[in-house]
């Protein structure tokens, strides 16, 4: 596939820049908000995939799998993430969510029958000293906690993907795209339910940039670009795919550093590198297949 490099290149551009949406979305919406618009739509933008390819479920995995790995994967990190947006910068949020293939090789021992290589090892040691080098300065300044909690709660967001790419296996045979739709499809009622029950409060007044940002995260973030992602797997195969990893945080930098005139600290670039490098480490060294489903939907 000649256009392979271009294909890859969009997808890690579409899913690096999140970040900078969802911040625009934050200045008229709740995190809350956030994340069930952009499950809603998500879901809404793979069944019209789903149909308009006539792609059909097999029918064979429970709806109690969905609900769960819909927790996991997009209700958590859909509401987790953004709130954390609120205070860090969307270049260190995107450095963040790259810790997400570390998470799958911590918890890969404990749900399934995967092993952690000596490569895993070190690509961990090396992520988790990226990370040390994104906060050591705030740590020595003696920062408050609000610039200690919006990190943690990216890192839950992350570990909670992790989990739920590991889970993905018990999904069997199940068209990708199925699998796609109706994990989204189990998020959006999951956070509609929370937002009903702990009464969210609409904003008085939403911009059309915030209502334009959440429609992005949406139909580009957790829809269209999956479909890009399975085209990829198909054409050029999951280890290049894969590669995906490398070019997320990357573009999410980039995109805060250009688009935001965010300012990128030397330790933000070194934690960057660091991360990279620590997927290095581990690309091509799986531990388990999940790793190479690896998305940031």
């Amino acid at each position: 596939m000649k256009n392979k490099y271009l294909l890859l290149a969009l997808i890690g551009l579409i899913w690096g820049s999140q970040f900078i949406f969802q911040k625009i979305a934050l200045t008229a919406l709740s995190p809350q908000l956030i994340g069930v618009g952009r499950a809603v739509v998500g879901f809404l933008t793979l069944f019209i995939i789903c149909k308009v390819l006539k792609v059909r479920s097999q029918g064979n995995t429970s709806w109690v799998i969905y609900m769960l790995i819909g927790l996991l994967e997009a209700s958590i990190p859909f509401t987790l993430v953004p709130w954390g947006q609120q205070y860090v910068p969307s270049s260190i949020a995107s450095v963040l969510i790259g810790t997400i293939p570390f998470f799958v090789i911590l918890f890969t021992p404990l749900l399934s029958s995967g092993r952690i290589s000596r490569a895993s090892i070190m690509s961990v040691v090396i992520g988790f000293l990226g990370l040390l080098s994104l906060f050591a300065p705030g740590i020595l300044e003696g920062e408050g906690t609000i610039n200690f909690w919006g990190p943690v709660a990216i890192l839950i967001g992350a570990a909670s993907f992790g989990i739920a790419l590991l889970l993905l296996s018990k999904c069997g045979d199940e068209h990708p795209l199925i699998v796609a739709r109706n994990v989204l499809g189990s998020a959006s009622l999951q956070i509609l339910l929370i937002t009903l029950v702990t009464g969210v409060k609409l904003p008085s007044s939403v911009t059309s940039d915030a209502i334009l940002s959440v429609a992005y995260l949406g139909v580009m973030c957790a829809g269209f670009v999956y479909f890009l992602y399975m085209i990829l797997i198909t054409e050029a195969g999951p280890i290049f795919t894969s590669l995906t990893n490398y070019l997320v945080p990357t573009f999410g930098v980039l995109i805060g550093f250009v688009f935001a005139q965010e300012h990128v600290g030397l330790n933000t670039w070194v934690a960057l590198l660091l991360i990279l490098v620590a997927v290095a480490f581990n690309q091509g060294k799986k531990t388990d297949k999940a790793d190479s489903r690896q998305e940031y939907s």
